[in-house]
């Protein structure tokens, strides 16, 4: 068993994309997600990778589409106002099928808004981001442990695919300490880069990354081809977290750090004999819907906690197709919601009597 360490979520997360062979992080600093551009500073010197300080988020971004470009492991990471100003990268990135990894560690908004945790950028990450028809795959961990494990699962799945992979968190959660292991574990075989413009050596034709498509009929075709691509993702890797579903007559739904305070609740709620468990998605996109669909017709209705104003709801409604009522419990604003809210909620929605 490998050894614990005590680390900081942005750190781990760090740490976790150079065991992964991340050699290339371009940033630039916004709180709450700064020691992840602090500590690649001081550690990709080490490890013979490149970190640079761009002059902007949009620099940032830009950088990461050259490195991808050359088939290299990249990352860039940021807070709710700087991926904003990475969304025409990333469509750029997206439209030119490149692997790369981006990191939103979201504070409360809109605009400048506030440093304090908040899940108030779901729309904004599962809902395409920038222009034009594309997605990308969204990871959203719950702990410092699952950072790791999904850090080293981003980057596979982003050379994988060929597309963006964003790992979504809040300021509690890249804050935060927790005793984790530095352990990968088994890693998926992955096709080589035959694609990269790394020179040819004049041993094979010249490679051309462009997004730049005029003809109709042509970016038609491609963009087809890349949807088609996402509905294998959406039928291979989609994930979630089953909690004390098996006898539940209420689901609690929840993501990232709310689903840790919402188990709180459900052992709040289970004393008092009202029959609550957990799905938690980890994937955002794709979203889970055949985990939701297997207790449709189980349970009597659902609450979704969230730290926004309930952005995702609607998957949830989607995901159940109408079957079962869907309710909403959120604080926003940087307020975090707590077990003995989420208690009131769901006894309200069970009747008291359950």
């Amino acid at each position: 068993m490998a050894e614990k360490v005590l680390v900081k979520g942005n750190e781990a997360l760090a740490e976790a994309a150079i065991l992964s062979g991340c050699r290339h992080y371009f940033g630039y600093p916004i709180t709450p997600q700064t020691e992840i551009a602090a500590y690649m500073a001081k550690r990709m010197p080490k490890v013979g990778g490149v970190f640079l300080q761009a002059e902007s988020e949009v620099a940032a971004a830009n950088m990461v589409f050259g490195a991808a470009g050359a088939g290299a492991r990249a990352l860039t990471s940021s807070s709710s106002p700087g991926i904003s100003l990475k969304a025409e990268a990333l469509s750029y990135i997206a439209g030119c099928d490149l692997p790369c990894v981006v990191v939103n560690i979201v504070r409360a908004g809109p605009g400048l808004g506030g440093i304090q945790p908040a899940q108030s950028d779901y729309f904004q990450a599962t809902k395409g981001h920038g222009h034009g028809d594309y997605q990308m795959i969204v990871l959203a961990p719950s702990s410092v442990q699952e950072i790791i494990h999904l850090t080293a699962d981003a980057f596979d799945l982003a050379d994988l695919y060929r597309m963006p992979v964003m790992i979504i968190g809040d300021g509690m959660l890249g804050q935060m300490m927790e005793p984790v292991e530095f352990d990968l574990g088994e890693r998926r075989k992955l096709p080589e880069k035959t694609w990269a413009t790394t020179g040819t050596e004049k041993k094979r034709p010249h490679n051309v990354i462009n997004s730049l498509i005029m003809n109709p009929d042509d970016l038609e075709a491609c963009v087809r081809e890349r949807y088609e691509r996402y509905e294998l993702i959406k039928e291979k890797e989609a994930m979630a977290e089953e909690y004390m579903m098996d006898d539940a007559d209420f689901m609690i739904t929840a993501y990232g750090t709310t689903a840790r305070i919402a188990k709180n609740a459900i052992a709040e709620l289970r004393e008092k004999g009202i029959k609550v468990g957990l799905v938690r998605p980890i994937t955002l996109w794709p979203f889970p819907e055949k985990v939701y669909q297997k207790y449709q017709d189980k349970v009597s209705a659902i609450l979704s906690v969230e730290m926004s104003m309930g952005q995702m709801v609607d998957d949830v409604k989607l995901a159940v197709s109408g079957k079962v009522p869907v309710h909403f419990f959120g604080r926003t604003g940087g307020n975090v919601p707590y077990p003995a809210e989420i208690v009131e909620a769901m006894e309200k929605i069970a009747g008291g009597d359950k």
